[in-house]
């Protein structure tokens, strides 16, 4: 059950929906950040209301807006470098197992004999 589960966990498109909710989360914060600091901030003074919830002046917050993209950044590098670490683990891991068995003497006597024979073939033609 186990060796099921890591094959479920480590196929490709489960890691790539990981990878999407988690920079969808972030990306969301950046367009929340948006939307609350920078847009309803200019809507509000350009309709004479200060603020929609409590009617107090609000500054547009770009610096929010900045920090939050900053955020979004380094998730996103930090996601990156570790998938890039996990592909070479898990691509190294894979080779591993793929690796061609080694021959047995009879295969080896069987893979010289073949190819006494065909340079045995190419000199007598």
């Amino acid at each position: 059950m186990i060796k099921e589960f890591k094959e479920f966990a480590m196929r490709g498109n489960v890691i790539d929906l990981a990878i999407g909710v988690i920079l969808g989360a972030a990306f969301g914060k950046i367009v929340t950040s948006l939307v609350n600091d920078i847009i309803m901030p200019l809507i509000s003074l350009l309709l004479g209301v200060i603020d929609f919830t409590d009617l107090s002046y609000k500054a547009v917050k770009y610096g929010i807006f900045i920090q939050t993209i900053v955020d979004f950044i380094i998730v996103a590098i930090s996601i990156f470098l570790f998938i890039k670490l996990f592909n070479k683990l898990y691509t190294r891991e894979k080779k591993v197992k793929e690796a061609p068995p080694s021959m047995t003497k009879e295969e080896e006597l069987l893979t010289e004999i073949r190819d006494l024979l065909k340079a045995n073939q190419r000199e007598t033609m």
